[in-house]
């Protein structure tokens, strides 16, 4: 079984969690688009979407999904996104479509958070797939000096700019050992819009996907 295989798989499971008559929050990335089209089959019976991205929301529309302004609607019953890492303790690192604070937004305004991944992204510490850190751009220079005193290599994302208009920077070679810790000292720093540890608030299930059927945890 290939990892696309995996990846529709894990994502129709998600829709057990979707109630009906539901505005659902949707994340972005290769396992969200699998979600999306899931989705689809269950439109008649859904209010609609909020979108974590425009790429999300482009595919949204594209199914005749109504999209929604968070700001209309408040809290959301259940969030469904994928993930670039994930540990059995359910901390994430999210953001290499570079959506992560959109994403983070949506997250937070949740009940539920599903995350929906293959077994390829679980790792007993996060910190191999490296961590992203949107930032407004005045402040990319200094804030690259600080997260080099966090022990990370960080490197701009060239030729990206975010749906919110600012610059990523990808920050490798962390040790992450207590990663709820270490997202609340880098979104501390001054120019800093968020960075892509979802561990103060993590997922609620993650749902995994192997060649033996799906786990969850």
């Amino acid at each position: 079984m290939d990892q696309d295989e995996k990846k529709y798989r894990v994502a129709r499971a998600a829709l057990s969690f979707v109630p009906a008559n539901a505005i659902v929050g949707v994340g972005t990335g290769s396992t969200a688009n699998f979600f999306i089209d899931a989705l689809a089959e269950r439109r008649t019976t859904l209010r609609g979407a909020v979108a974590s991205s425009e790429a999300s929301a482009a595919r949204l529309r594209a199914h005749g999904i109504t999209l929604f302004d968070l700001n209309e609607v408040g809290e959301l019953p259940v969030y469904v996104d994928g993930a670039d890492e994930t540990t059995r303790a359910r901390c994430l690192i999210k953001g290499g479509g570079g959506a992560l604070t959109r994403e983070k937004i949506v997250a937070a305004a949740s009940r539920q958070f599903i995350c929906v991944v293959d077994d390829s992204k679980l790792v007993v510490q996060l910190g191999r797939f490296a961590l992203p850190v949107e930032v407004i751009p005045l402040a990319r220079a200094q804030v690259a000096r600080a997260l080099i005193q966090f022990g990370g290599r960080p490197v701009l994302r060239a030729g990206f700019v975010t749906d919110n208009g600012n610059q990523i920077l990808d920050v490798h070679d962390l040790v992450i050992s207590s990663p709820g810790e270490l997202e609340t000292q880098i979104n501390q720093l001054v120019g800093v819009v968020t960075n892509g540890l979802f561990a103060n608030r993590p997922a609620d299930v993650v749902l995994m996907s192997t060649a033996q059927g799906l786990e969850r945890f």
